[in-house]
């Protein structure tokens, strides 16, 4: 498909549209959290994406690339909304990951993304990219432009917060 949009043939722009648009624009809703804002991200994605196909050089699915264009258009989003990180270099008490008793508590996927919603942008992003868009510590402290210690602070807060509000049973209606 990438091909023929290159060669000009303007029907294989709507078919990778069609194909990719619904996982893009979640991809960007769990980042940003807004419904419009995830819009106008999945637009100014693929926008970018189709001017950039002769780029695109196969190394990995055109899916990836894409993927990789969202997050970054989202992390920009989020940035120039002033999402902020605390350095947890600069922090001497880092919090420990402790095991938290997960057996009392029924999930449904509708509850976590919800009560996923409430949490701070900087929590929900480093959470999404992590167990959701399978970036590691490393590449999501890439990413962000914070240090390591910072993202696996925050990932680790991210769960403890997360479970805590499902525990409580504090989910709202958006």
């Amino acid at each position: 498909m990438v091909r023929q949009c290159i060669d000009g043939q303007t029907s294989a722009y709507r078919v990778l549209y069609e194909r990719y648009s619904k996982a893009m624009f979640n991809t960007a809703l769990r980042i940003v959290n807004k419904t419009a804002d995830a819009e106008d991200v999945l637009q100014d994605s693929f926008t970018d994406a189709f001017m950039q196909l002769s780029s695109f050089e196969n190394k990995s699915t055109f899916g990836a690339w894409l993927k990789q264009i969202v997050v970054f258009k989202s992390i920009t989003l989020l940035k120039k909304q002033r999402m902020s990180f605390v350095d947890m270099e600069k922090v001497e008490d880092l919090p420990e990951e402790k095991e938290l008793d997960e057996t009392d508590t029924l999930y449904t996927v509708e509850m976590i993304r919800q009560t996923l919603q409430q949490l701070p942008d900087g929590y929900r992003t480093v959470l999404s990219l992590y167990l959701f868009e399978g970036y590691d510590h490393e590449e999501i402290s890439e990413i962000l432009g914070v240090a390591q210690s910072t993202v696996r602070t925050q990932y680790i807060r991210a769960k403890q917060k997360l479970l805590k509000l499902i525990k409580k049973g504090e989910v709202y209606e958006q």
